[in-house]
């Protein structure tokens, strides 16, 4: 049973409003977190529910509400309306093309303004599929790879698609623009992929990483600015983080736009990394059938 806090407001700082009293108090309670509590109902100041963030506590007032540390990131996220493309949907799955630059879900440094934030405003019936904290995801993008991604509209639809991903049944692609004269002859880089061995937050090709396969074929050979560059398209056959970026990187050829793994070349017009996720095929979770 989660514990009752309880505070008796008292000192200097006040007044204060109530989301900024309950994080200063709780620093485990992410924003949106608190914001959820207070929606929900479940934060109380003398004695009597709350529901407005902005509402501001002063010197003698109570507030208490439920809380356990083991709910940490695992509350459900809240739905916000946010500009994105559908690109199908039925009863049972939704495919929609993710902007570049926002998150699949809540992460670190990321708590709201998510695709998963979205999809729950425009499909509410979202909230019930789990997990509760990314319902209907089955696989994702980087935040600032922009392209297709399906998701599942109930936990049949998700172990389903869950199942295909990992059978490697789902096809895949990108396009990409990286530096350098890519060869004409289509290849693969098969190389493991694993956590950078000094940059904790960077992915690299280690020898203990995870068993990593991209496939790539030059689409065309392209210039700016007098420098050498190559469209390329890339197929995934397995799914690490960052693994097309690494990868690229890894052979000499890596992602133009990419301030972690690529290269940045003033000018350009677009202000993001050059990947996009083109092409998604797979058999319906539901009937089968080949969707592409």
């Amino acid at each position: 049973m989660s514990p009752r806090l309880k505070y008796e407001l008292g000192g200097t700082d006040l007044p204060i409003r109530l989301d900024l009293f309950i994080r200063r108090e709780n620093s485990k309670l992410s924003r949106t977190e608190v914001q959820r509590l207070i929606r929900g109902g479940a934060i109380l100041v003398n004695g009597r529910q709350v529901v407005s963030s902005s509402t501001r506590v002063d010197s003698g007032d109570v507030v208490e509400f439920d809380y356990s540390d083991s709910d940490s990131g695992n509350v459900a996220p809240i739905p916000q309306n946010l500009d994105f493309r559908v690109v199908y949907d039925d009863e049972h799955i939704i495919v929609v093309d993710k902007p570049a630059g926002m998150s699949v879900h809540a992460g670190a440094g990321r708590e709201d303004g998510t695709l998963v934030n979205g999809l729950l405003s425009r499909y509410p019936a979202l909230g019930d599929v789990e997990p509760a904290e990314r319902p209907g995801i089955v696989h994702r993008l980087d935040a600032d790879t922009s392209g297709l991604m399906v998701g599942a509209r109930s936990p049949g639809a998700t172990t389903a698609l869950s199942a295909a991903i990992k059978a490697r049944e789902v096809d895949r692609r990108y396009v990409a623009v990286v530096s350098g004269e890519l060869p004409s002859a289509p290849g693969v880089i098969d190389r493991p992929v694993g956590r950078h061995p000094t940059i904790r937050t960077r992915q690299a090709v280690v020898s203990d990483g995870r068993p990593a396969r991209t496939r790539f074929a030059l689409k065309a050979g392209l210039e700016f600015g007098g420098r050498v560059l190559s469209l390329v398209e890339l197929k995934l056959e397995t799914g690490r983080t960052h693994q097309i970026r690494v990868h690229l990187q890894d052979i000499g050829y890596p992602v133009i736009g990419d301030p972690t793994y690529g290269v940045v070349i003033s000018g350009l017009p677009l202000r993001r990394q050059f990947l996009h996720a083109h092409r998604l095929g797979f058999a319906h979770p539901e009937t089968g059938e080949g969707m592409r």
